[in-house]
């Protein structure tokens, strides 16, 4: 009898970033899944949803029946490729799918009958999704952290990307967790950003890391939220300000929110981009009218299309920095100011990139107790 190989081993798939076949139907996958998974489903999302109407119908044995009937002649052979050609390149990618159970069984079986093998993951999606979320809730116990605060624009993503024991948050969400920050590409899932929160953990502490680094967010990055207690650890952990100059923070938000967005949008709309990226601004605006007045709404739009006007007529982009100038200073810095005072007893050091760095040389880059 063909025996079957499976895995628990859950560390060792997040440690060594090991490829994973995912072989629930794509609306499963695209509901959450794991870093490093690609989706080649043993059935289509009709395919399942007539298995499942049979089973509550008919019962295991006829759902099966059906199963095999639907996956069967061409559709099997070139889902069997599939998974064949995935192996060649990934030898070392395990399978999985929702429970563990028939799905993974079938699709390993038919795998080995290429004489290939492939190890399928011991209780599938839902045994290593609740490993990660126990992980991240263990974690806590196993690092001491320290939170990053600063105004808008003082280069606080920039500065943690240097730290090789931070943990980037906003990178997670791809959202720049701001009223402005939305990105072009989509927010993942919730239960993709905590899978992905987990890998990072995992991978940090493995490497002996006692502080770890975190960007300040509230609870909420965009339209995903960060598991509670974890957040309530983040919060009450020491505060370290970074600063910088506002022509500095100018040139920051600058080069992200307007150089680098605006290459986004052109590569994905083309001739059209300047006009998409500049409606999703205004919608940005839209959303802080309440809380600027109508009078600051009405000159930060102004401020906005005159930057915009000149970049069409004289191709110089020299306006935004204004439009950027006024936003600092009238919205986020008395933002800022406010929600800073809620912490002001954290606050264990003020400092430039370099001064902190110099500070706190053993923390921020090895991670070990100084």
């Amino acid at each position: 009898m063909l025996t079957l190989a499976q895995s628990s081993d859950f560390k060792s798939i997040v440690l060594n970033n090991t490829p994973l076949i995912d072989v629930r139907a794509p609306i499963e996958f695209q509901k959450g899944a794991f870093v490093n998974a690609i989706n080649l489903p043993l059935m289509n999302d009709e395919e399942r949803h007539l298995v499942g109407i049979k089973y509550k119908k008919n019962g295991n044995a006829e759902a099966i029946k059906l199963g095999h009937k639907l996956v069967s002649g061409e559709i099997k052979s070139k889902r069997i490729e599939a998974w064949s050609d995935y192996i060649t390149s990934n030898p070392d990618a395990m399978l999985y799918c929702f429970r563990g159970g028939q799905r993974s069984k079938i699709s390993q079986e038919w795998i080995a009958q290429t004489e290939k093998e492939i190890v399928r993951l011991k209780g599938g999606y839902k045994a290593f999704r609740n490993y990660l979320m126990q992980e991240i809730e263990a974690s806590v116990e196993y690092f001491k952290p320290f939170v990053i605060g600063g105004r808008t624009g003082c280069g606080k993503t920039i500065f943690l990307k240097n730290i090789q024991n931070s943990i980037d948050l906003e990178g997670l969400a791809n959202h720049r967790g701001s009223s402005f920050g939305r990105r072009i590409t989509p927010q993942p899932t919730q239960i993709n950003f905590e899978n992905n929160l987990a890998y990072d953990l995992i991978q940090k502490l493995a490497k002996g890391f006692e502080y770890l680094l975190f960007e300040d967010e509230g609870k909420f990055i965009g339209s995903v939220y960060i598991p509670k207690n974890f957040a309530s650890y983040l919060a009450q952990a020491p505060r370290i300000i970074l600063e910088a100059s506002m022509s500095e923070r100018i040139e920051i938000t600058f080069q992200e929110y307007i150089i680098t967005a605006q290459e986004s949008y052109k590569k994905l709309f083309f001739d059209n981009f300047l006009d998409v990226w500049k409606n999703e601004i205004y919608d940005a605006m839209k959303r802080i009218e309440k809380r600027i007045g109508s009078q600051r709404y009405k000159k930060v739009c102004e401020l906005f299309e005159n930057a915009v006007q000149e970049q069409i007529n004289s191709q110089s982009w020299e306006l935004y920095k204004d439009w950027i100038a006024y936003l600092l200073e009238e919205y986020y810095d008395p933002m800022y100011d406010y929600q800073i005072q809620k912490h002001e007893s954290k606050i264990i050091f003020r400092g430039t990139s370099q001064e902190i760095i110099n500070h706190f040389e053993n923390v921020l880059k090895r991670g070990t107790k100084s």
